[in-house]
C-alpha cells in the first residue's frame, strides 16, 4: 500500500522541474504547462469521494486493482506520449486511477490496524511516505530529466505499479461488497465536483492575466460557482449522494478536512516557492535544484519516526496545532530569505519547518478523519480526507501562487504577497480546529 501511496504522490510533483523540458519538446509555452500538474492533481481529487464509495460498494481489493491498472497504464501512456493533448489526456487518465485506488488502498490500512498505537504507526508511515513521495518527486524530476530525459518521469513508475499489482493479487484478502452495493452510483455529483475545482483552478491561474483574456477567469469563476450549487442540490436529492449526509454529522471529520485543505494548500505552495527561488533567483538546474530538496525529504522521515510517538501523548489536536505553526513559520522565513536574496542553505530552517509541519499537521488530521469509521463507510472517510488534501493542495497553488504571482497584486515580491496568503490560510485552519472539542478525544490509548 506505501509503495502506491509513494509513486502516486510522487508524480504529483515529479513533473514540476521538467517542465521547461516537456514545453521545448512538445512546443507549449509555461501558461499551458500548468495543466500537466493541475489536470492530474484536480481530476484527482475531485474523483476521490468517487473512488471511495466504488471502494464501499464494490469491495476494496477490486476497486484497488481497477485502480492501480488505469493508474499504471495512464503513466505509460504519458511517458509516450506523442504531443501535448495525449500528455494532458493521460494526466488527466492517472487522476482517475489515482481517485480509484486511494482511497481503498488507506482503508486497507486503516480496517488492518484498530483505533490505537498501532493504528498511529501507520497511520504516521503512511503520511511520511506520501511526504516523502512529494519531495522525492522534485528530485527524481531534477535527476531523471537531466540524464534520461522528461518521458521517463512517467515511465520510471510502471514497473513499480506492476509490482504493487502482484503484491495486491498475493497479500490482500478479497472482501465482500457491501450489501447495497447494487445501488446507483451518484455519477452527476461526480462530475460536478471534479468540474468545480477545475473551473475554480483555472479561473485563479488567470486572474493575473491582463486584456481581454480577464474576461474568461470571470466565466471560469461563475462556472465553479454553478457546479458547486449543483453539487449541493444534486447531492440532497440523491438517494445514493457520495457523501451520506450522517457523514457531515462527525464535526471531528468535517473540521479536520477544512483544517486538511488549508494546510496543504500551504505545504502545496511551499514546494512550489522551492522551485521557483531555487531556479528563478538562484539560477540553479534541474538536477541542483531537485538536489537541494533532498534534506527535506530526509526530515519527513525523521518526522515520521517522532510523531506517531507524541500523537499518542500529546492527543491529535496538539499536533495538529503544531503542524500548523511550523508552516507558518516556515512561509514566513521563505518569504524573509527571498527578500534578502540570501542563498540556497538560508532556505534549511523552513525546508525542516516544513517537514514538521507535514509530519504533525497531516498525521494529527488523518488520524481524526478517519476516527470512528467501520467496514461501511472507511473508504469513503478515508476518499474525503484524500480529497480534502489534493484539492486544497491544487486550490492554494492557483489561489496564493496564482494570485500572490501576479503584478497587479503583489507589487512587490512575489513571494512575500504568495507567504502571507498562505499564512493566512494556515491562521484559519488552526482557528477551525481549536474550535472543536472532540479532536482533543481523539487520543490513542498506550497499549
Amino acid at each position: 500500500m506505501s509503495m502506491l501511496q509513494f509513486f502516486i504522490a510522487v508524480d504529483v510533483t515529479v513533473v514540476n522541474i521538467a517542465l521547461p523540458s516537456i514545453g521545448a519538446d512538445l512546443g507549449v509555452d509555461g501558461h499551458a504547462l500548468t495543466w500537466v500538474v493541475v489536470g492530474y492533481t484536480v481530476t484527482g481529487g475531485g474523483l476521490l469521494m468517487l473512488g471511495g464509495r466504488l471502494g464501499d460498494l464494490l469491495g476494496r481489493r477490486r476497486t484497488l486493482l481497477a485502480g492501480t491498472a488505469l493508474f499504471g497504464a495512464a503513466s505509460l501512456l504519458a511517458g509516450l506520449a506523442p504531443s501535448f493533448a495525449v500528455l494532458v489526456a493521460a494526466r488527466l487518465v492517472q487522476g482517475a486511477g489515482e481517485a480509484v485506488a486511494l482511497p481503498a488502498a488507506m482503508a486497507t490500512v486503516v480496517l488492518l490496524f484498530p483505533e490505537g498505537p498501532r493504528r498511529s504507526r501507520a497511520l504516521g508511515v503512511w503520511a511520511a511516505v506520501a511526504s516523502c513521495g512529494l519531495v522525492l518527486g522534485f528530485a527524481l524530476s531534477g535527476i531523471v530529466t537531466a540524464r534520461l530525459g522528461w518521458r521517463w518521469v512517467f515511465l520510471i513508475s510502471v514497473p513499480f505499479i506492476l509490482a504493487v499489482l502482484v503484491a495486491v493479487l498475493f497479500l490482500v484478502r478479497a472482501d465482500r461488497p457491501a450489501a447495497r452495493a447494487r445501488t446507483r452510483l451518484d455519477l452527476p455529483g461526480a462530475l460536478l465536483l471534479t468540474a468545480c475545482p477545475l473551473l475554480f483552478t483555472y479561473a485563479a491561474v488567470e486572474a493575473g492575466a491582463s486584456g481581454a483574456r480577464r474576461w474568461v477567469s470571470l466565466v471560469a469563476l461563475a462556472g465553479a460557482v454553478l457546479a458547486a450549487a449543483g453539487f449541493v442540490r444534486v447531492e440532497s436529492r440523491s438517494p445514493a449522494p457520495l457523501v451520506p449526509p450522517a457523514f457531515f454529522a462527525h464535526r471531528a471529520r468535517v473540521r479536520a478536512n477544512v483544517t486538511t485543505m488549508l494546510l496543504s494548500g500551504a505545504l502545496s505552495t511551499s514546494f512550489l516557492l522551492f522551485t521557483f527561488y531555487l531556479q528563478d533567483r538562484l539560477g540553479l538546474g534541474p538536477l541542483g535544484a531537485g538536489l537541494t530538496m533532498l534534506p527535506l525529504a530526509g526530515a519527513l522521515i525523521a518526522a515520521s519516526v517522532l510523531v506517531p510517538r507524541l500523537l499518542a501523548g500529546w492527543g491529535a489536536r496538539v499536533c495538529v496545532l503544531a503542524g500548523l505553526g511550523c508552516a507558518a513559520v516556515a512561509m514566513t522565513a521563505i518569504a524573509f530569505v527571498a527578500a534578502l536574496g540570501a542563498g540556497a542553505v538560508w532556505l534549511l530552517p523552513a525546508m525542516l519547518l516544513i517537514a514538521a509541519g507535514m509530519g504533525f499537521g497531516l498525521v494529527g488530521l488523518q488520524y481524526i478523519a478517519v476516527s470512528g469509521t467501520t467496514d461501511e463507510d472507511a473508504g469513503i472517510a478515508s476518499g474525503v480526507q484524500r480529497a480534502a488534501d489534493q484539492l486544497g493542495g491544487a486550490a492554494g497553488v492557483a489561489v496564493y501562487v496564482g494570485i500572490g504571482f501576479a503584478p497587479t497584486v503583489h507589487s512587490g515580491d512575489p513571494f512575500l504577497a504568495a507567504s502571507v496568503l498562505a499564512v493566512a490560510g494556515l491562521a484559519v485552519g488552526a482557528s477551525v480546529i481549536s474550535r472543536s472539542s472532540v479532536p482533543t478525544e481523539v487520543r490513542p490509548q498506550a497499549e
